[in-house]
């Protein structure tokens, strides 16, 4: 793997972001990996962009946030977002999992902004970077019964993925360990539904 490995999990306030990237690091801990952990966010913690940096190294801990470029995996939980976060850190080399429900913004709600369509979004970024996956981790977060577990669906779009050196059991244990107060089986369900769809899914 590339060391530094450098992994972004993007999206707006309120979709989990910080939680993902929260399990993600654990995961990598478990696996004996030196974690930094940044985040970045935008005006508004709800409904303003949210960006989480992660970097995993065997060698020796790193600075938290990833230079521009540098971005080798990117979990994109909002399209836009993830567009706007590739035009800064992705490259040629970054591999891209995606959630393609938007998330209006305020100007968009308010008839002032047009939301560009899916489609020419994904196939925006489809041409900025290695390859993508779309995932509609919104609609399978839904029959596990919260729309909120795209977060955790995702998660196990990213174990599933081998994107990263972090074994899938990782990550299931930093779920378990994350959760075993309250929700853990329906967080676990989302997990394992991520996974599996992962593995039906090909890139664009």
């Amino acid at each position: 793997m590339e060391d530094p490995l450098n992994i972004i999990v993007t999206g707006v306030g309120g979709q989990g972001n910080i939680q993902a990237s929260y399990i993600i690091a654990s995961a990598a801990l478990i696996e004996g990996f030196h974690v930094s952990v940044g985040e970045t966010y935008g005006a508004a913690q709800r409904g303003g962009s949210v960006t989480s940096h992660i970097r995993l190294s065997k060698e020796k801990q790193y600075g938290p946030l990833i230079p521009e470029g540098g971005a080798h995996v990117i979990v994109g939980f909002e399209p836009i977002e993830c567009l706007r976060t590739i035009g800064r850190f992705g490259s040629k080399k970054t591999r891209v999992i995606v959630n393609p429900r938007p998330i209006y913004p305020i100007d968009v709600l308010a008839g002032e902004a047009t939301y560009p369509p899916i489609d020419k979004v994904l196939s925006a970024i489809k041409e900025l970077v290695y390859s993508v996956h779309v995932v509609e981790a919104t609609e399978l977060a839904k029959k596990v019964g919260d729309a909120i577990l795209q977060n955790v669906v995702m998660v196990g779009c990213l174990a599933a993925s081998e994107f990263t050196p972090i074994k899938a059991e990782a990550f299931r244990k930093a779920v378990t360990e994350l959760f075993a107060e309250k929700g853990l089986d329906v967080n676990l369900r989302a997990f394992e539904i991520g996974v599996e769809e992962f593995k039906r899914t090909s890139p664009l």
